[in-house]
């Protein structure tokens, strides 16, 4: 079986020689992935995106980095090592097996999904490989790794061992033409059904690898789904951004006798109640459509309250002017959930906002539940799973707190 000629290069990478100032120069040296257009002092006049950029220390003539050239974005180096480097298909290939070395404690478990290449953080800064049973999906959010497809692809499969692989384009590569990709495309293998099935700690879901967000699922909350799931037998849970009911159906696989799926998009909520029906499970699940904000309030007035309550709320900060408003967001709901939270109930508060630290996530929850006068405990804190690595600051995004009360 043969990989796409899509996937072949439309040209040939040229090395490019580049100094930075003192901070750019300071930020490779400490191991930071990223070099701004502005730390870029000296650099070939003709470099195009996809180029290998060679950094030299700006005194010593000492290589510290070696990168990917990027001329559309503000992150104009992507950079793949920090020492002497022959960067060519074997040197993709050891990233990878590393890559895959990091996920297998996870593969013994029973789950056949999972992140393979987590970007930046596996040294593939824009690229993200994602695992579903058979199906390989890899997004890419920069061009700099056309030039370079032909060669990291096969031994994604290989090493995965998947029948099929498809390619996810960001929003930006889908008008770009310097390519022949389309988004979706499938470029090893077959595709019979857009919807793949796969396993999570045992729990069955499905996920759209064509047409899905992201590359069909959010792989990153899976211990979280889990601990959720455990401490659901027997209760009535609310799950609050449900998106395809992750939470939900690992509640209802452990014997909750009620959970409630609320989501802004009727279309998620189908595919949760298909997630859950791939299961056995013998409690009652109900959806709601609407805004989570303006549906919390609703709940509160009829007085609702539930066992469990997970609040999953999708990046609330993309840019730096939204924190402020990121964090009284965050407030609102720590506020909302805790008033449909039962006497000795458990509220779970998630973010996944990178440029809300964890610390300070964890202050506004706490603030807001003390200045509420009701007794809780701080039962676990979490961060990202194993196939998530986090080897920078702005890899990290994603946290989660669980409060009990003490009524």
């Amino acid at each position: 079986m043969q990989f796409s000629t899509k996937i072949t290069p439309t040209y040939s990478p040229k090395r490019l020689a580049v100094k930075l100032n003192a901070k750019g120069e300071q930020s490779v040296v400490k191991g930071h992935p990223w070099v701004f257009s502005n730390s870029i002092v000296k650099v070939n006049d003709n470099a195009i995106t996809g180029d290998l950029a060679i950094i030299f220390s700006k005194n010593k003539n000492k290589l510290i980095g070696l990168g990917l050239y990027d001329i559309k974005s503000p992150i104009r180096i992507k950079i793949l090592a920090n020492k002497p480097n022959t960067i060519d298909e074997s040197f993709f290939k050891t990233q990878i097996e590393k890559a895959f070395q990091k996920r297998e404690p996870l593969l013994k478990t029973n789950t056949n999904s999972y992140r393979l290449l987590f970007g930046e953080n596996d040294d593939f800064p824009g690229l993200i490989a994602d695992v579903y049973a058979s199906v390989l999906v890899v997004k890419l959010y920069s061009e700099i790794w056309l030039p370079y497809l032909h060669q990291i692809l096969p031994h994604l499969q290989t090493i995965s061992n998947v029948k099929t692989v498809i390619i996810r384009l960001s929003r930006q590569l889908q008008h770009s033409k310097s390519h022949n990709l389309q988004d979706g495309d499938v470029v090893f293998g077959t595709l019979e059904n857009d919807v793949i099935q796969f396993v999570e700690h045992g729990v069955n879901f499905s996920a759209n690898v064509i047409k899905g967000h992201k590359t069909g699922y959010f792989l990153d909350h899976r211990a979280n789904r889990k601990q959720v799931g455990e401490w659901s037998m027997h209760k009535t849970v609310l799950d609050v951004f449900s998106y395809a009911g992750g939470f939900s159906v690992h509640a209802l696989y452990n014997k909750a006798s009620e959970v409630t799926s609320l989501d802004i998009s009727q279309q998620a909520l189908n595919i949760a109640i298909e997630n859950g029906k791939l299961n056995n499970y013998s409690g009652i699940h109900k959806t709601i459509a609407g805004d989570a904000f303006q549906e919390l309030q609703k709940l509160i007035k009829r007085k609702k309250i539930y066992d469990v309550v997970v609040i999953d709320p999708p990046s609330f900060a993309k840019q730096a002017s939204e924190i402020d408003l990121a964090k009284k967001k965050y407030a609102q709901l720590a506020e909302l959930g805790e008033q449909l939270t039962a006497k000795n109930g458990l509220l779970v508060l998630a973010s996944c906002s990178s440029r809300v630290s964890s610390q300070a996530f964890f202050d506004i929850n706490t603030r807001v539940l003390k200045q509420l006068q009701r007794p809780f405990t701080v039962v676990l804190k979490t961060t990202h799973d194993v196939d998530h690595p986090v080897s920078f600051p702005e890899g990290a995004y994603l946290k989660c707190g669980y409060y009990r009360f003490q009524d």
